[in-house]
């Protein structure tokens, strides 16, 4: 029985790729937990922009621009946070197809190796039992030349 996995190259190639989009996966929802965290300050800000009542017809407009500002700030941040969970679910899908490629070799591999240690077990058991029965042969002689 061979010894080594003949496909442990390709074993060893699947499971760089699976790393390889298990990264791009985690650096997506990093990227999304950024988007997201920026769209909720947008939020934050332009729900916290408040007019005042006492104020000049300049003072309003300018108010009113700065609102509008946020407003396309927070427009911004929500496309940027759609964007990015799509990257996620992308990056997702990616990196269940290289689990996929990966699990049936991985199993191969295991069943190879309950394959090698059931053949190192018997094969020692081989040797046990030659060990005993020249034990029992020698015991057997030595106790016939003793009754002689």
């Amino acid at each position: 029985m061979e010894r080594s996995f003949r496909l442990a190259s390709l074993l060893r190639l699947r499971k760089i790729t699976e790393d390889d989009a298990a990264a791009r996966l985690g650096a997506a929802s990093a990227a999304r937990m950024r988007a997201d965290a920026q769209r909720t300050r947008a939020v934050e800000e332009l729900s916290g922009h408040q007019l005042g009542s006492d104020v000049g017809v300049a003072t309003w407009r300018a108010s009113a621009a700065a609102r509008a500002a946020l407003r396309q700030n927070l427009l911004a941040a929500t496309a940027l946070s759609v964007t990015a969970a799509a990257r996620v679910a992308e990056r997702e899908t990616e990196w269940q197809a290289a689990r996929a490629r990966s699990v049936p070799l991985e199993k191969l591999e295991e069943r190879h190796d309950e394959r090698v240690v059931t053949e190192d077990l018997r094969l020692e058991q081989i040797e046990l039992d030659e060990v005993a029965s020249r034990r029992a042969a020698q015991t057997s002689t030595d106790h016939e030349e003793g009754q002689r």
